[in-house]
């Protein structure tokens, strides 16, 4: 399957070397040509372990390359993703969509054939429907489903979480979407990690709540640590023997990373 990956921060560079690794034709897009430009010379900008050597063998086995040309990437894909960042506003703190949707109206007007668009990046609830309205308001001739597929990695972890998750959240109305979605992640099925099917706001939303209960498992363990000290108890137990009974308490001390 041919899947064009715009976007080469954390999420864009891990999701797409790992997509590439399970056969799959990928094109990581970015406009930083001086980062392209690196990364076609090897040079990996982010640090994470495993991911210069994945990413160098993918390139030499031809199943992963790096381009600024947008327009050919996604013209020639089955699947595109939009990874690229979100940051906080300054002043009201609201994720910043602007790239979002500069992205999308430059994937919409470069689309061809049936192609399903995907959400990565961290985007409040209802994004997936303004990309959506950008796409049919700009080529209402064109044959596209929007979809979100959140990503849930940990900075030092990166490939191990995408290699092997939990769950994979697909938010899609569309069969075929679904099943683009499903043919992308085959290697992990087969690996029997499930597909958890969802409205797109859903997916969304889960996003969210994934990310408001780690840091609520956090702050709770970090409270717990605090009064095990003025208890003089020894944390450690407390944490695995709390653990072996209630499994959601976390079990590191890290958090999602959002990029």
């Amino acid at each position: 399957m041919r899947v064009a990956m715009i976007g080469t921060g954390y999420v864009g560079l891990v999701s797409g070397a790992c997509i590439a690794d399970f056969g799959h034709q990928v094109t990581c897009v970015d406009k930083d040509g001086a980062k392209i430009s690196a990364l076609n010379a090897g040079e990996i900008p982010i640090y994470e372990p495993g991911l210069s050597d994945l990413v160098r063998s993918n390139v030499q086995q031809g199943r992963l390359s790096f381009s600024t040309a947008l327009r050919e990437a996604v013209s020639d894909a089955d699947a595109v993703f939009i990874a690229v960042g979100t940051p906080s506003r300054r002043g009201d703190g609201h994720a910043d969509l602007s790239y979002v949707y500069e992205a999308t109206r430059e994937i919409a007007a470069a689309l061809q054939g049936f192609t399903v668009v995907i959400t990565k990046s961290t985007v409040p609830v209802g994004t997936g429907d303004e990309v959506e309205r950008i796409i049919r308001e700009m080529r209402p001739e064109v044959d596209v489903a929007v979809a979100s597929n959140p990503e849930f990695l940990r900075e030092g972890a990166a490939l191990h979480d995408f290699k092997h998750p939990d769950r994979i959240v697909v938010g899609a109305d569309d069969e075929r979407a679904r099943q683009t979605v499903a043919e992308i992640y085959r290697p992990l099925c087969l690996n029997q990690a499930p597909i958890l099917y969802t409205g797109r706001r859903t997916a969304e939303l889960i996003k969210y709540a994934a990310n408001a209960f780690l840091a609520t498992k956090i702050t709770f363990i970090n409270e717990i640590a605090d009064l095990c000290e003025k208890a003089v108890a020894d944390v450690q137990e407390v944490e695995s023997y709390t653990l072996s009974v209630h499994s959601t308490l976390p079990k590191f001390m890290g958090a999602s990373r959002d990029r």
